[in-house]
């Protein structure tokens, strides 16, 4: 008759799961709905009425689920995991917190972290003695209690801190905490704290020795236990007073408090096995419960992935795509910057150009000026000159009375006459004109050089050799301009010319051992003709190098095609 009974309550039950679990399938319900099937999931663990609650718990995950609430999926996470904690199945316990901390996480719920790190603290201190771990989830769990301002909350956290600490005997750590609900078990403490916190004063005063107070406070503990309900914070007083006596050398009263330990230590465990034998029906249906959840978990998790794979996907196509762009606005950005250089650089090459032009131009023109000049003076003022001194020394010859004033006039134009020469070869060297350009660098050498500097003149060339008259001019001042700057500048007391005739390209060396300059200082020699004679060499296909040591002296090196 019994097992009738129980095989129809069994099949009643299975219908019941049935019914729910296809409602529960077939409609999604509101968050409001979802929380309300929560508060009577929880109303049922806390009636007894595990199976119920389970039912509506994993019904409330599934729909949680298709909300993609982790609010609400932690919760029913909680629910469940809190059944099993009541059942005293502490891993399926730990295997569903430990899934519902994932999405606790991802939310901003203090009180539900609070919850979920108080929880673990009791599985790993109490039912695993993994008491490291334990500790780290209860300072999490007094993290959160202390955000939230639950004062009720942060007094057991510290209560559980303590007893974890005293269990390993770790008592100076443990101490803070017991100071703390020491002083406010008055407030926040209740009939159901006191037990435990007079055992666990009970059990700091018999590590630092003081017998008598730690005594009371056993006794007190053991009697306060004996008036109220706890008999688990009962039955761990008297198996601590047993220690202390044990330790004070009181064997027999010890042996009577650990035999009173081991009493309710066995009420205690029939309790629980009629409660495990009251929910028979849920225990048969645990396996396939955590199979059907698992179930929820994964298909959840796969949905997850899938979701997590396509927005990994498209991030990375997002960041391929960015950094794309981003490689064509720099490319861009250094194709304009380049397109803006090449046409500075060209701007600035055409100024260069234009400025060799005009120094060219000029040059080129005083040139041929200075050659009209030279040649008027000479072929005219100095023809002029030399007439008017002719007709002087005739009349002179032809009156032997000379008044002083003739006399005075033929100096006067003597002395004109000789100035007259004078800078008609020095706009234009006689030399030059007559016998070239070797022969007159080698007398402008002879000429230039005198106690304070000696200049040399070499060259494997014959000396009478003669180029283009315009060729030879150009480069007789360009050279007699770089002696001008040695003479000038360098204070050298040696300075030597070589050229020689390499390819059909004149090759010309002027060096000195003077004061020479830094290349930092090249800039400030353009004030001594350099920027002339550079625009003068350019503008005869030449090259032209200046090479200078500090206190070593300078060197002028020039190429340039010979123009014959």
């Amino acid at each position: 008759m019994q097992k009738n009974k129980f095989r129809l309550l069994f099949f009643f039950l299975l219908l019941i799961s049935f019914s729910q679990n296809s409602f529960a399938q077939n409609k999604i319900l509101s968050q409001k709905e979802i929380i309300l099937l929560l508060k009577d999931a929880r109303a049922n663990r806390i009636n007894g009425d595990y199976e119920k609650s389970l039912i509506k718990s994993r019904i409330a995950l599934e729909q949680s689920i298709k909300n993609k609430n982790n609010t609400l999926i932690a919760n029913s996470y909680l629910v469940i995991a809190s059944n099993f904690d009541e059942l005293t199945e502490p891993l399926k316990a730990l295997h569903y917190y430990n899934l519902g901390l994932y999405y606790v996480n991802k939310t901003n719920n203090n009180t539900l972290k609070n919850q979920y790190y108080n929880n673990l603290g009791n599985i790993y201190c109490f039912d695993k003695k993994q008491y490291d771990k334990g500790i780290y989830y209860y300072k999490k769990s007094l993290e959160h209690s202390k955000k939230i301002l639950d004062r009720k909350q942060i007094f057991l956290t510290n209560l559980n801190i303590t007893w974890a600490y005293f269990d390993v005997e770790k008592f100076n750590e443990g101490y803070p905490y017991l100071r703390y609900i020491d002083k406010y078990q008055s407030i926040d403490g209740d009939d159901s704290s006191i037990v435990a916190l007079n055992m666990l004063n009970g059990m700091f005063y018999s590590f630092i020795n003081n017998n008598e107070k730690a005594t009371e406070a056993f006794e007190k503990a053991i009697k306060l236990g004996t008036l109220g309900n706890e008999k688990s914070d009962l039955s761990f007083s008297y198996l601590e007073y047993s220690k202390f006596l044990n330790k004070t050398n009181q064997p027999k009263k010890a042996y009577d408090n650990l035999l009173l330990y081991y009493k309710i230590t066995n009420e205690l465990n029939i309790e629980e096995k009629l409660t495990k034998a009251n929910v028979i029906g849920v225990n048969l249906e645990i396996d396939h419960y955590k199979r059907e959840i698992d179930k929820i978990e994964t298909t959840y998790k796969i949905k997850q992935d899938k979701l997590i794979e396509e927005q990994s996907k498209n991030k990375k196509i997002a960041i391929i795509v960015i950094f794309l762009l981003i490689c064509m606005i720099i490319f861009f950005y250094f194709f304009v910057q380049n397109i803006h250089l090449k046409q500075k650089n060209k701007l600035k090459d055409i100024r260069s150009k234009i400025q060799e032009n005009i120094i060219n131009a000029s040059i080129n023109g005083q040139e041929l000026e200075r050659k009209k000049i030279a040649l008027f003076l000479h072929d005219n003022i100095s023809s002029l000159l030399s007439s008017a001194g002719l007709h002087l020394n005739v009349f002179t010859s032809i009156n032997k009375a000379q008044p002083e004033e003739i006399n005075k006039t033929k100096e006067i134009l003597e002395e004109a006459h000789n100035q007259i020469r004078n800078l008609s070869h020095e706009l234009m060297p006689t030399l030059l004109v007559r016998f070239g350009l070797l022969y007159a660098l080698e007398d402008l050498c002879e000429k230039t050089s005198n106690s304070r500097i000696k200049i040399l003149f070499n060259t494997d060339i014959a000396i009478k050799k003669r180029y283009n008259e315009d060729f030879e001019m150009k480069l007789y001042f360009i050279i007699a301009e770089l002696l001008n700057n040695i003479i000038k500048h360098s204070g050298a007391n040696n300075a030597e010319i070589i050229i020689k005739e390499i390819e059909n390209k004149l090759s010309i060396v002027v060096s000195d051992d003077g004061t020479g300059f830094m290349d930092t200082q090249l800039e400030a020699t353009e004030g001594f003709g350099i920027n002339q004679i550079r625009a003068r060499i350019n503008n005869m296909k030449g090259e032209f190098n200046i090479n200078s040591v500090l206190n070593k002296g300078t060197t002028v090196s020039l190429i340039i095609p010979i123009i014959n």
